[in-house]
């Protein structure tokens, strides 16, 4: 039996249309912006895990932990993570 290639955008047009699928993926897609842009500021900084993590007083498994979504990241945390980086945390409410 042959199986239907089905696109990923599409599925996922699909899936956005059921209510506690959407909700899902959206509380899903702030992390991981939040852990991609992390990863992305420490490698524009030129620094390797390991000295973020010496910068925040952790160790190089949590910075990881917070790049690969392992972790549920506080306020306080995403505060540190910015000093370390040089860099200002925004939040915004709409």
């Amino acid at each position: 039996m042959k199986r239907k290639l089905v696109r990923f955008d599409e599925w996922l047009k699909q899936q956005l249309k059921d209510r506690s699928f959407r909700k899902a993926y959206e509380e899903e897609d702030i992390r991981a912006r939040l852990a991609l842009r992390i990863g992305e500021l420490r490698r524009k900084k030129g620094m390797t895990q390991g000295q973020l993590a010496r910068k925040l007083h952790a160790s190089q498994q949590v910075v990881s932990s917070l790049e690969t979504l392992r972790t549920n990241v506080t306020l306080r945390t995403l505060e540190r993570v910015a000093a370390a980086l040089d860099s200002r945390l925004v939040l915004d409410l709409r």
